[in-house]
């Protein structure tokens, strides 16, 4: 099962800078800690200018490959990923980044990750907020490691329980059958659009799990097939659960089948709704 999981896909493929992490650590704390270290979060500390980022910066959230990325990396800091970098050193990203470039190491090295999508409880005390994750498979079991996290908290960084973070269709499945309130679901506390919070976005994050699963790495922002910024529909909503259903065993085989029809592969040509204007955009893939 995690064979499929040891090749690069076209998101987290290093290209050009695969030499460039010869080097990066091997043990998964070490590797944790420099994936930790390579982004700056575009708004958890504030207005990045505040950090002394120009303006012109804030265009890096867009970055969607880890070529282009380690690339940029490369770019404001030619030494390799392993050591501290000041934050100007940094991508300005989010949580997918972190998760999307600790992947891309592990594979490097021959070790099968992937990249969740969900809700963490351990950001905000009362709130599940919107993240992304990693998992890493040690050869019994898959294990959750947060590469974009470096608080203190009262867990393994390299083992988080699954109760502090909710994949995207446990938390479909767990707000469906009211072990959850929907409500404490959210990208942020603070941001009062209803697509952004509840079963809509709960909806959003299993389709983005999905595809993260297929190993198609997605923007948090991203929307194709049926997702859309409209509340769901109790076809939605049927189909929604028969996925959380069929995702709970994750097996990969049928992950990859369901991961075919039309309503959640991911096309050529995708949406994608950049914060924080969120204006649609058309965004050709490679």
């Amino acid at each position: 099962m995690d064979d499929f999981y040891v090749s690069q896909s076209r998101f987290t493929d290093p290209g050009p800078q695969a030499s460039w992490l010869d080097t990066t650590p091997r043990d998964l704390d070490a590797l944790r800690a420099a994936a930790f270290q390579l982004v700056f979060h575009y708004w958890a500390h504030g207005d990045i200018t505040q950090h002394g980022f120009p303006t012109s910066r804030r265009g890096e959230i867009t970055l969607r490959y880890a070529s282009d990325m380690f690339a940029r990396l490369r770019e404001l800091d030619p030494a390799p990923p392993g050591g501290p970098r000041p934050p100007l050193h940094r991508i300005v990203g989010c949580c997918r980044d972190y998760t999307l470039l600790f992947v891309s190491m592990a594979r490097h090295h021959g070790i099968p990750a992937r990249a969740r999508v969900g809700f963490a409880g351990y950001l905000m005390p009362g709130w599940y907020l919107d993240h992304v994750v990693a998992e890493v498979h040690d050869g019994t079991g898959w294990h959750l490691v947060e590469p974009g996290f470096g608080g203190n908290v009262a867990f393994d960084l390299l083992d988080v329980p699954r109760d502090q973070f909710l994949t995207g269709a446990d938390a479909w499945t767990a707000a469906r059958a009211g072990d959850l309130d929907p409500a404490r679901l959210v990208v942020s506390p603070d941001l009062d659009a209803p697509f952004l919070r509840g079963l809509p976005y709960a909806r959003h994050s299993l389709v983005l799990d999905l595809a993260s699963l297929n190993k198609h790495e997605m923007l948090q922002w991203d929307l194709w097939g049926t997702l859309d910024t409209a509340a769901p529909d109790p076809a939605a909503i049927a189909r929604t659960d028969e996925l959380a259903e069929l995702m709970a065993d994750a097996d990969v085989d049928q992950l990859r089948v369901a991961f075919e029809a039309d309503d959640v592969r991911v096309p050529p040509v995708i949406r994608s709704l950049t914060p924080p204007a969120q204006l649609p955009a058309e965004v050709v893939l490679r």
